[in-house]
């Protein structure tokens, strides 16, 4: 057990007692792995920090991500005060900190699901083409989480889950919305990430999407401006904003858009972005009065076919250049869905 400080108090009962003095200490609290009922006491030169930093600073096995969600969760409380500490609160010199729960950096990482179905559109040495269905998740948003795409793309393709910078994202090129369906690309190499990465942020990757959408559209058009995020009513939407009212948080976005055929009272479009703005083609059609079938969110009326949380969108080509070959390659998913086969 680590050594207790002179002006730390007794520990919690239940808790394990531990004091960190600096940050390359070998032992059980460095394996990065969760850990549970256990107790810090602030050191005389973490005081005036804030909670959060301070157990970020003392937890060296952890990370940033799994102390926000500490704190989220009410997991971490001060000794001798009532109810769970906020992550703002400003700790002393000889604060005992219990914590009843932290994931490591270990914990952070998608697990393998075997199980999961997964349908492959193309496959070579660098890359992978696989066609998501709506209502799946792209990766999961916090720890042990499952069900999500790249469960089961890490299980089939096990190099993939140390590529890229966020292990809860591992070798994923861009992401489309849970309720989309359709193309989502995956390098199997490092240098085949890296490659494509910087043609996506550079906008030279030609998106098309499949979108049937309210109303009929009779001639090809154009919707550009700038997108921000917006948390009313408790969900998050993107909505039009002037460059500067948001500032940094608002984005240029451009979105293409031809019609196909007309079908029942709506209309099948072909959409083309290279800008990739969250929600950006459901947020600027409804913008026109278009809004994708089936998304509620914005502003679409309620339809049966369409399950809770998807929409008529579906991720149909991208076309870039080849990581390997240097050569340009289009992969396509074509939508299984009678109403956007086209």
């Amino acid at each position: 057990m680590q050594t207790i400080p002179s002006y730390a108090k007794e520990a919690r009962p239940g808790f394990r007692a531990a004091f960190f003095c600096s940050r390359t200490r070998p032992g059980f609290w460095y394996d990065g792995g969760m850990k549970e009922m256990f107790t810090i006491a602030v050191p005389t030169e973490l005081a005036g920090s804030r909670a959060d930093a301070a157990v970020l600073a003392l937890c060296p096995f952890s990370c940033r991500r799994a102390v926000a969600k500490a704190f989220a969760e009410g997991a971490v409380s001060r000794e001798g005060a009532d109810g769970p500490c906020a992550k703002g609160e400003r700790v002393q010199a000889g604060d005992v900190l219990c914590v009843s729960r932290l994931y490591g950096k270990d914990d952070l990482r998608v697990e393998p699901e075997p199980a999961a179905p997964l349908e492959v559109v193309y496959e070579d040495a660098w890359l992978v083409g696989v066609c998501k269905p709506a209502g799946q998740d792209c990766h999961p948003l916090d720890f042990g989480e499952r069900g999500t795409l790249a469960g089961a793309l890490v299980a089939r393709y096990p190099e993939m889950a140390g590529i890229g910078e966020d292990p809860l994202v591992p070798a994923l090129l861009h992401r489309i919305d849970g309720g989309t369906s359709g193309l989502v690309l995956a390098a199997r190499t490092r240098e085949a990430y890296a490659a494509v990465r910087a043609q996506f942020e550079a906008q030279t990757v030609a998106k098309e999407y499949l979108a049937l959408v309210e109303g009929r559209v009779a001639a090809p058009g154009a919707v550009s401006g700038y997108l921000a995020h917006s948390y009313r009513g408790g969900e998050m939407r993107m909505v039009a904003a002037a460059p500067g009212h948001h500032g940094a948080r608002a984005l240029k976005a451009e979105t293409y858009y031809r019609p196909l055929r007309a079908e029942g009272r709506g209309t099948l479009l072909a959409v083309t972005i290279r800008t990739g703005v969250t929600h950006q083609i459901r947020s600027q059609l409804a913008s026109i009065g278009h809004p994708v079938a089936g998304d509620v969110l914005y502003g679409a009326a309620p339809d049966p076919k369409w399950k809770p949380g998807t929409h008529a969108l579906h991720s149909w080509k991208a076309e870039f250049r080849h990581p390997g070959t240097g050569r340009m390659v289009a992969i396509a998913a074509n939508a299984q869905c009678s109403m956007l086969n086209a």
